[in-house]
C-alpha cells in the first residue's frame, strides 16, 4: 500500500513547533498499515523538520534560544541579505537540521517514542504556510501476524 498526500501548514511564528497530531490527522490510512514507514519532506529552503521532545515547551524554547546564538542574524559574513536579515540564517538552520524525516509505521500508528513528536522548525520572522509532502508506505493489516 502507498499513499502520498500533500500536508499544508497555517503560518507559524518564529520557532519550534509540534505537528505530530496535525500529519497523522492528515494521513488517516496509515491507520491501516500493520508494518510501514512514514517519510515527510518538507518543500522549503528556511524551514525543518525535527523529531524530538513532545511535552515540555522549555525544550522547544530552548532549541530556538541555541540555533539563535549559533547561526546569527546580521553576522558580518552573511552575502545573501536581500530578503532580510532572517534569510540566510534561516537556510543554514534548516540545512542543519534536513528538510525531511522517516518514521516507522508499528500497527497503524506513528512508531515514535513515547516523548518524541515531530517538529515544524520555523526559521523566518514570518515564513508563511508550510507544505509538507508525507509519503507513506508498507504493509496493509490483514489479521494475522507475520
Amino acid at each position: 500500500m502507498w499513499i502520498q498526500r500533500q500536508v499544508d501548514l497555517a503560518a507559524r511564528p518564529r520557532g519550534f513547533h509540534l505537528i505530530t497530531r496535525e500529519v497523522a490527522e492528515a494521513l488517516p490510512e496509515v491507520g491501516r498499515l500493520h508494518v510501514g514507514l512514514l517519510h515527510l519532506l518538507i518543500q522549503h529552503t528556511s524551514a525543518s523538520l525535527a523529531l524530538n521532545e513532545n511535552a515540555s515547551p522549555a525544550v522547544r524554547r530552548d532549541f530556538e534560544s541555541w540555533f539563535n546564538a549559533a547561526v546569527p542574524e546580521r553576522a558580518g559574513f552573511w552575502t545573501h541579505t536581500l530578503e532580510g536579515p532572517d534569510d540566510m540564517p534561516a537556510h543554514v538552520k534548516a540545512a542543519l537540521l534536513g528538510s525531511s524525516l522517516t518514521v516507522p509505521v508499528s500497527d497503524g500508528r506513528l512508531a515514535l517514542g513515547i516523548w518524541q513528536g515531530i517538529y515544524l522548525c520555523e526559521h523566518r520572522d514570518r515564513g508563511g504556510p508550510r507544505t509538507v509532502l508525507a509519503t507513506a508506505w508498507g504493509q496493509a493489516g490483514d489479521g494475522e501476524r507475520s
